[in-house]
């Protein structure tokens, strides 16, 4: 449980302190736009109301406190499932950077209605439209340790 933890602070810690750096000290909520190393990274203020490539975001406001009370409940069962099913550090720190992630962009919503996305990328003539954050990478980055470094195969772990 140590490692599944951790691993959730550590990507919480990130995104929080990123968001905090770049939205509200580098003033992006009002510069709205910073070109960083264009076209490969750039900063571009964006408010995301529902989930992944703003699905959902013209929902009601209740949508808000739905999605804040899913990313409690996932985070509770990944870490109850984590620690009784996942024995590889690898795997554990996968389930922490869900949960950190789910639990950070969770914490947007209640603070400020949406999820703050700033980050930006394109590459190869390819203008990528949308913005994400670092809880967004820790989500994707920990279903990929689950998936990729699975080591349940359907037993439980005791532990």
């Amino acid at each position: 449980m140590r490692v599944i933890l951790l691993s959730a602070l550590a990507v919480f810690g990130i995104d929080q302190f990123s968001k905090w750096a770049v939205v509200h000290k580098m003033n992006l909520i009002e510069r709205l736009s910073v070109d960083v190393l264009p076209p490969l990274l750039n900063f571009r203020m964006g408010w995301n109301t529902g989930i992944n490539f703003g699905l959902f975001s013209d929902s009601p406001e209740i949508m808000r406190y739905v999605l804040v009370a899913l990313a409690i409940v996932v985070s509770c069962f990944l870490l109850w499932w984590g620690n009784r099913n996942l024995g590889r550090t690898i795997t554990q720190m996968g389930a922490g950077a869900i949960i950190g992630g789910a639990l950070a962009n969770a914490l947007d919503r209640v603070l400020y209605g949406a999820v703050a996305d700033f980050l930006n990328m394109s590459c190869c003539g390819i203008s990528n439209p949308y913005t994400f954050n670092i809880a967004d990478i820790g989500i994707f980055a920990g279903a990929f340790a689950l998936v990729a470094f699975d080591d349940t195969k359907g037993e439980h772990k005791s532990g």
